[in-house]
């Protein structure tokens, strides 16, 4: 009777498993195999060839063009990385400890007002306010700073950060607050009793406990960050295209599906070796500071 009451509650278990890991493997599983399978295979003219090969990794391996471009989204995902993160730790840390927990909720809530609107129109409005003709030259144009319009804020790397890190703020913001809400205040009240400053309670006492936020805020931003096409796009003017610019072109412009799926490929995997270094490095660095 037990073994088959341990059955009947394994079936129910399965069934209510059964839709979420169907639908998790028809819109995740289903469009990684399709780009893995189609980046071993050959392109022809508006076709793909079903022949195995590998020549769609040698060629992606091996051009400098790509090599250039995957240098440059690694670089410019880490800076808007450290600047989201290094911007992000003193607003989380001032709602955690500073702001009363009655408004609380509300400093959350404006928080996450630029969810409101969609990614591109926020995008849209950065091309806007760093435009030639913007609110940036316009304001200096008006009190007499400049005679002509900034031609150097718009369409470069630079703006392309202050985008995204704009757009990905609240996704650093967030998790980085919830380690600092978790973290016993008696332990800092009692480095404080211990003798310690206000600066090495900080060092010592809350910054390690808040590291697992700072790490999920680091690979929340940098993640999808390097693999973003609209801000290059737009901010970027086309002239200084991504990782993802590039298989956009190869996928739709070119007709390129295998070697635009060997890019996507190692792009994927680029991102899973960086993650995973970083997360040992991390830990190496907590270690040493016990």
């Amino acid at each position: 009777m037990a073994r088959h009451g341990l059955d009947a509650e394994a079936k129910k278990g399965l069934t209510l498993i059964a839709p979420p890991l169907l639908y998790a493997l028809a819109v995740l599983a289903a469009p990684l195999l399709t780009i893995l399978t189609y980046s071993f295979l050959k392109d022809g003219y508006l076709e793909v060839i079903a022949e195995f090969t590998w020549g769609n990794y040698a060629q992606v391996l091996t051009d400098p063009i790509v090599r250039t471009i995957m240098l440059r989204s690694l670089i410019v995902a880490a800076m808007v990385t450290l600047v989201t993160v290094l911007l992000a730790f003193p607003i989380a840390y001032y709602v955690s400890f500073m702001v009363r927990p009655e408004r609380k909720s509300m400093w959350l809530f404006l928080i996450t007002i630029p969810f409101w609107t969609s990614y591109l129109i926020r995008v849209f409005l950065w091309k806007v306010i760093l435009g030639y003709n913007g609110v940036i030259n316009s304001t200096l144009t008006g009190l007499g700073i400049i005679d002509e319009p900034l031609t150097f804020i718009l369409y470069n790397v630079n703006s392309i950060v202050l985008t995204l890190a704009h757009a990905y703020a609240p996704f650093a913001i967030l998790p980085i607050f919830v380690a600092l809400e978790k973290i016993d205040r008696s332990l800092l009240e009692a480095g404080r009793d211990l003798g310690e400053s206000r600066a090495m309670t900080f060092w010592r006492v809350t910054l390690p406990l808040a590291m697992p936020g700072v790490i999920a805020a680091t690979l929340i931003v940098f993640i999808p960050t390097i693999g973003d096409y609209v801000t290059p796009e737009l901010i970027g003017g086309g002239k200084i295209p991504m990782i993802a610019n590039l298989i956009q072109v190869q996928m739709l412009a070119l007709d390129n599906r295998p070697l635009g799926s060997a890019l996507a490929v190692t792009a994927m995997l680029t991102v899973a070796l960086v993650s995973v270094v970083f997360l040992f490095l991390n830990r190496r660095f907590l270690r040493m500071r016990q």
